[in-house]
């Protein structure tokens, strides 16, 4: 029974580092103008763009976007992306704006263990074939 709250922990800690930079989504409607908003369109084509505390504009790793899957589903893979990369990832933003320091080893395979828990009650399963 202790291990639901510990589940609903890890989400909210989860979400939580994932809210130090906003989403920008990026996308041609019918009529061929690029649109941009912070909710991805629904069943078009879109490239996200993350933009950091400082202001900056990065590429988010590309992640399929399966219909009907939700945007914790989503920022879960992306994070899992993010962490199974050979880059510096660090987490939240401190009081002065800057980006946190990067995560050790053992801060990463936490944040990893998290992202996979969050994927595993977000994310619809596989299709078995």
């Amino acid at each position: 029974m202790l291990t639901l709250p510990r589940l609903c922990c890890l989400l909210l800690l989860g979400t939580a580092a994932t809210a130090s930079a906003a989403n920008l989504y990026k996308w041609k409607d019918a009529n061929g103008v690029t649109q941009y908003s912070e909710r991805p369109p629904a069943g078009k084509q879109f490239e996200t763009r993350r933009i950091t505390a400082s202001g900056a504009s990065v590429a988010e790793p590309e992640v399929s976007a399966e219909a009907g899957e939700s945007e914790q589903c989503l920022g879960a893979r992306r994070n899992l992306q993010l962490l199974n990369g050979n880059g510096p990832v660090s987490q939240g933003v401190g009081a002065d704006g800057k980006p946190g320091a990067p995560l050790d080893d053992t801060q990463r395979a936490a944040q990893k263990q998290l992202a996979e828990a969050t994927a595993a009650v977000y994310c619809k399963p596989a299709p078995k074939n």
